[in-house]
Parts: C-alpha cells; sequence; structure tokens
C-alpha cells in the first residue's frame, strides 16, 4: 500500500480545503518558520488514528480544529482524510475489495471524532489494525516529529525493537497476536465460567426432578381442582337460573310498578305545570303585596316620626302653658294689689274730700297719684289682656297637636293593620 494524496480541512492552520499530492520518489514540503510544515505531519499522524493531545501540541483533542483568527471566524470541525493505493491487495480482508482506500477521520465540537473507510463507518481499532499490517502507524518511527531523534538515540532496547519490527513489517502480527492473545484469554474465561455453569445445571438437575414430580402432582390436583370447579360452576349456573327465573317475576312486577309511577309522575307534571301556569300571578300579587308593605313601612316610619315631633311639640306646649299660667296668677295678684291700692287711693280721696275745701295741693297730689295709679292699672289690663290672647292661642295649637297626635296614631294603626293583612295574603 502507498499513500497517494493527503486532504486537509479546518485541521489546525488549513482553514479551507488544501491537497497534498504524495507522487513516487520523495516529496518535500519546504517553507518558512510557521507555515504549517509540522501540521501535515501531525494531519499525517491523526488521521491514522493518534488520540493523545500531547503528540498534536494542544491541550485537547478539539485543539486541532482551526481557532480562527481576527478575519475569519472559527470552525466547527476539522476532517483529514488519506487516500491509499491498493493495487496489490494488501489490506485486511474488510477493505481488500478495491483498489483505492481513503481513510478520512472527522472531527467535531463537543461530539467527538469518527472514522470511515470508503465511505464505511469503522471503529479507531479499525483504522490503526489497517496502517499497522502495512508497517505503520501513528505510532510509526517513520514519521519523526520534533525531539524525536533524541528520543530514538536514547530508547530503551523495548522500544528499539519496536522499531525493528516495524521496519522488518511484522509489527502488524505482534498486534494481532496481542488480539489473539486477548482472545484466548477470554476464551479460558469463558471455559471457566462454563464449568462453573455445568456445576451449577448439576446441581439444579435435582431440583429440577422434584419440580417434575410436584409438576405431576400439580397435573393431578389440576385436574381434580378443574372437574370440582366444574360441578361448582354447574351449581352456579342452577342457581342462576333459578335466580333468573325469580328476576323476571321481579322485573314484571316492577315493570307495571314502574309504569304505575310513571302514570303518578306524568300527573303530578300535569300538576306541576297548571301551578308554574298559576304561579306568575302569585308572584305578581306578591310583589304588589311587598311594594304595599314597603310603602306602608314607610309611612310608618314617616308617622313616627310625626309622633315623636307632636310630642315634643306638645311638651313645649305644656310648658308653655304652665308659664303662663304662673304669669296669670302673677298678673292677677298685680291686679288684686292694683284694686286695692285704687280703693285705698278713692277711700282717701273720699276722705281728702270730706276734709274740706282749700286742700288743693293735696288733692291735686291725690288726683296725680289716682291718675298713676289709672296708668298702672291700664297697663297691668293690657299685659292681662295680651296674656289671655297668648293663653288662647297655646290653647289652639294645642288643640290642633292633640287632633295630629290622634289622626297620626290611628293611621299608624290603620297601616299596621293593612301590613298584617299583607303578610297574611303573603
Amino acid at each position: 500500500m502507498r499513500f497517494s494524496k493527503l486532504r486537509l480541512n479546518g485541521f489546525k492552520s488549513f482553514v479551507d480545503p488544501t491537497d497534498l499530492i504524495i507522487a513516487d520518489g520523495l516529496t518535500g514540503v519546504v517553507g518558512p518558520n510557521g507555515c504549517g510544515k509540522s501540521n501535515l505531519l501531525e494531519a499525517l499522524r491523526w488521521v491514522m488514528g493518534e488520540n493523545r493531545a500531547k503528540a498534536m501540541r494542544g491541550g485537547g483533542m478539539e485543539d486541532v480544529i482551526f481557532a480562527g483568527t481576527a478575519t475569519r471566524p472559527a470552525r466547527n470541525f476539522a476532517e483529514v482524510s488519506l487516500q491509499i493505493d491498493n493495487f496489490d491487495r494488501l489490506a485486511p480482508a474488510a477493505f481488500n475489495d478495491s483498489d483505492n482506500l481513503e481513510v478520512v477521520r472527522r472531527i467535531t465540537r463537543d461530539a467527538g471524532s469518527a472514522y470511515k473507510v470508503s465511505t464505511k463507518d469503522v471503529r479507531a481499532r479499525d483504522v490503526q489494525m489497517l496502517f499497522a499490517d502495512a508497517s505503520t502507524g501513528a505510532h510509526s518511527p517513520a514519521l519523526v516529529r520534533q525531539g524525536q531523534i533524541s528520543e530514538l538515540i536514547n530508547a530503551k532496547p523495548k522500544a528499539r525493537r519496536r522499531i525493528l519490527e516495524e521496519a522488518a513489517g511484522i509489527s502488524g502480527l505482534y498486534q494481532r497476536r496481542h488480539e489473539a492473545e486477548l482472545k484466548l484469554k477470554g476464551a479460558e474465561t469463558n471455559l471457566v465460567r462454563v464449568d462453573d455453569v455445568v456445576e451449577q445445571l448439576a446441581s439444579q438437575l435435582s431440583q429440577l426432578a422434584r419440580q417434575a414430580r410436584q409438576a405431576a402432582r400439580y397435573r393431578e390436583i389440576g385436574d381434580a381442582l378443574r372437574q370440582a370447579e366444574g360441578m361448582l360452576l354447574y351449581r352456579r349456573w342452577r342457581e342462576a337460573d333459578e335466580g333468573l327465573i325469580a328476576a323476571a317475576g321481579q322485573l314484571r312486577e316492577r315493570t307495571v310498578a314502574a309504569a304505575a309511577a310513571e302514570k303518578e309522575a306524568l300527573q303530578a307534571t300535569t300538576a306541576r305545570q297548571l301551578a308554574e301556569e298559576a304561579l306568575p300571578a302569585l308572584r305578581e300579587e306578591e310583589a304588589i303585596a311587598a311594594a304595599v308593605l314597603q310603602r306602608l313601612m314607610v309611612q310608618r316610619d314617616t308617622l313616627s316620626e310625626q309622633e315623636s315631633r307632636a310630642v315634643e311639640t306638645i311638651a313645649t306646649l305644656e310648658s308653655r302653658i304652665e308659664q303662663l299660667t304662673k304669669d296669670m296668677e302673677r298678673e292677677g295678684g298685680l291686679n288684686r294689689d292694683a284694686g286695692e291700692t285704687i280703693e285705698r287711693l278713692e277711700w282717701e280721696a273720699a276722705e281728702i274730700a270730706k276734709a274740706g275745701v282749700g286742700h288743693e295741693d293735696a288733692l291735686e297730689e291725690a288726683n296725680d297719684g289716682a291718675r298713676e295709679g289709672a296708668a298702672k292699672l291700664q297697663e297691668r289690663e293690657d299685659d292681662l289682656q295680651t296674656l289671655t290672647e297668648d293663653v288662647a292661642r297655646l290653647a289652639a295649637r294645642h288643640q290642633s297637636a292633640k287632633r295630629l297626635l290622634d289622626d297620626s296614631r290611628t293611621t299608624l294603626e290603620k297601616n299596621e293593620t293593612e301590613a298584617a293583612r299583607a303578610k297574611e295574603a303573603m
């Protein structure tokens, strides 16, 4: 097998798809530092199954994906494909059906990497065995990385032996021998497990014999049980048949009763319809009675307020009448005093007249006293007349208030009677 072309897409500094043609003979790649020469070798190692991020000069395997620059965004995947000339049919039997093989490894962020060989999904182990049979691979000493020369010089005998085996083209045989040894150990482990299983089966054989006897006994008991269940089911069927006949008789009775109940329900429905037809008139009467009751209650409250005001007015008038009575008694006393004064003055005038003429000054003085007494008497009479008129007016108002109170009580009693009748009618 011979490598013919290496294609990179999004791998490290190779953001755009790039093809490296590997022609016959010696192929050289030259360029300044940092142009990506080492990335080509790492891409070759990576597509052949390298899984160590340190060997890829990164902290993680996703570091092989183009991380982006100031002018270009980062990529979400990296892909490397290696075309192999298989004209000699030296590939493993699973991949030895075509002249050209294409090994593709693709890694996606947060999804891991996957391998394909000629558009078929394969395992990383299959790819590693493919290159091991060709005496090469990701860890082949033919792929010299930076610092590997000094490692080869200082390598231990075991590492040197591995280099010689790869140079002799038998590293793949050692890989397959290792796998065969692993499979042989697995087979030995399976044989031990088979012996354990045989012992377990031998121990279970006696249990199965006992279980077989129990199964036979179970079948006998099952037959007897099925026979007993058949008899029981026949008895239950007879009882159910008798119950069916009784239930049929009850059904006829219940049907007759249901017909009678349906007739009664129809009558009740008719009565209900009649009652519902009469219900609007009764509801209207109820609404009218409620309105009348509300009006009567308002009138009752109004009359109660009027009665309270009338009682207050009567109390006020009675107090004023009492006060006027006291004033009349006081004015009567004053009138009696004035009458006594007039009588005394008239008696004195008569005595003075008898005393003789010539006493004009005394007479004039007596006349002045008499006129003054007459003026006071006239003033007292005017006051008495005014008080009498006030008493008469108050007495008339008292009679009017009393009649109003009597009318209010009569109206209240009438309203309460009508309200009681309305409640009884409701």
